[in-house]
């Protein structure tokens, strides 16, 4: 479950919220001003994100090599298919 906290209560509360994430899984979207600014989420889970978002360099640099080569709009026009392909995929389900 995720829980909102302010900044504020952030400062306030840092030892019981960090006991909540580490002990309990918890997660915790803090705010300033009532906007989320930044998300308090175990080691665990970090790693993961950090795992994910390398992955997705690696894919999205192999891409941008393979469309080099590919013309603007040829690429934006196949992109555009797949895209909509996606979609519909998604909605039927």
């Amino acid at each position: 479950m995720i829980r909102q906290a302010s900044a504020v209560k952030l400062r306030q509360n840092l030892g019981d919220l960090l006991n909540e994430v580490q002990y309990r899984n918890g997660r915790i979207l803090i705010t300033k001003a009532g906007k989320p600014v930044a998300a308090l989420v175990d080691v665990a889970l970090f790693e993961r994100i950090q795992k994910l978002d390398a992955q997705f360099e690696q894919l999205a640099d192999r891409l941008a090599k393979v469309f080099d080569a590919v013309p603007a709009e040829e690429a934006e026009a196949w992109l555009d298919e797949a895209v909509r392909t996606a979609r519909e995929k998604s909605a039927d389900q």
